[in-house]
């Protein structure tokens, strides 16, 4: 057997694939976070609690609506994304231009709001969501098995994480969003609807971490806990990235999945502690992260 460093070549890619697969949902959270601290200078602290969000909607659609995997894939974004912007114009909206504390204390507040009221109706175990029919099984790609679904999240997550750089950064409705938040009173002096761009920006970012939940369903339990356990790591990898960079959200994301996985192997006790091993790094030696710009 083909060993590296004294570890079966079959164990380490295996982790790695894993590593991809956590990388995945890193990069889809962080994103939706860069996304709204960017856009909105806000520091969205609540973004764990839309994850846990998104996957219980999705299990409730399948266990109490009998509505399946492929169209709750669709709906859990739009629900959890709608209720992100009731949620921006009734509460968050009065922080604008305020310091980073208010809307920290006040997103920080909502996720606790929401793990305690699904933990009451729920309870703290978690709940199985069954892999859909169409994705069971396994690719053999000869020195690993690679689960079908597994392969789809990782293929969905990096085609959403793409699709969302392209609007933002290449597209007019990504400019507006830009100049709506950097020159607010220019724009609306052309005629954009500035309230209405804010809401639909927050709305999308926590859409992202609805639709990262709906996909989590399936290889995680879902439960209230499962987005406050994730959620200190993704903001570790947008600081890493750099605040605001929607690339860097994206590319560091998935660059410490695979670290953090690698670090099992070799080193098992440092696991834990590696992405804010690497955040510290980065800290002292570009302050504005991997892709972020130096103010």
């Amino acid at each position: 057997m083909t060993e590296f460093f004294g570890v079966p070549l079959a164990v380490l890619t295996g982790q790695m694939m894993i590593g991809l697969i956590n990388g995945s949902f890193y990069a889809l959270l962080s994103l939706g976070l860069a996304i709204i601290f960017g856009l909105l200078n806000v520091i969205n602290f609540a973004h764990g609690a839309f994850y846990m969000l998104g996957a219980f909607v999705s299990w409730w659609l399948l266990n109490h609506a009998g509505i399946g995997y492929w169209p709750s894939l669709a709906l859990t974004p739009l629900i959890v994304g709608l209720l992100g912007a009731v949620f921006e114009r009734t509460m968050l909206r009065r922080l604008y231009g305020l310091d980073h504390l208010f809307s920290l204390l006040l997103t920080f507040g909502l996720a606790l709001a929401l793990e305690g009221l699904f933990r009451w109706i729920y309870g703290a175990g978690g709940k199985s969501y069954p892999v859909p029919a169409s994705l069971t099984g396994v690719y053999n790609l000869g020195f690993m098995v690679l689960p079908v679904y597994r392969a789809w999240v990782i293929l969905a997550s990096l085609v959403t994480c793409l699709l969302a750089w392209v609007v933002i950064e290449k597209t007019p409705l990504g400019a507006r969003l830009r100049a709506a938040t950097e020159n607010p009173y220019l724009v609306t002096a052309f005629g954009i609807n500035v309230p209405l761009m804010l809401t639909l920006t927050y709305a999308a970012g926590v859409g992202l971490a609805g639709l990262a939940g709906a996909m989590a369903a399936p290889i995680y339990q879902v439960s209230p806990n499962m987005g406050s356990s994730l959620i200190i790591i993704v903001f570790a990898v947008v600081v890493i990235g750099g605040m605001g960079s929607i690339m860097g959200s994206i590319v560091t994301g998935l660059m410490l999945g695979v670290l953090e996985a690698l670090t099992k192997v070799f080193f098992p006790t440092a696991s834990a502690i590696t992405v804010f091993i690497v955040m510290i790094l980065v800290l002292l030696l570009r302050p504005a992260g991997l892709f972020g710009k130096d103010r």
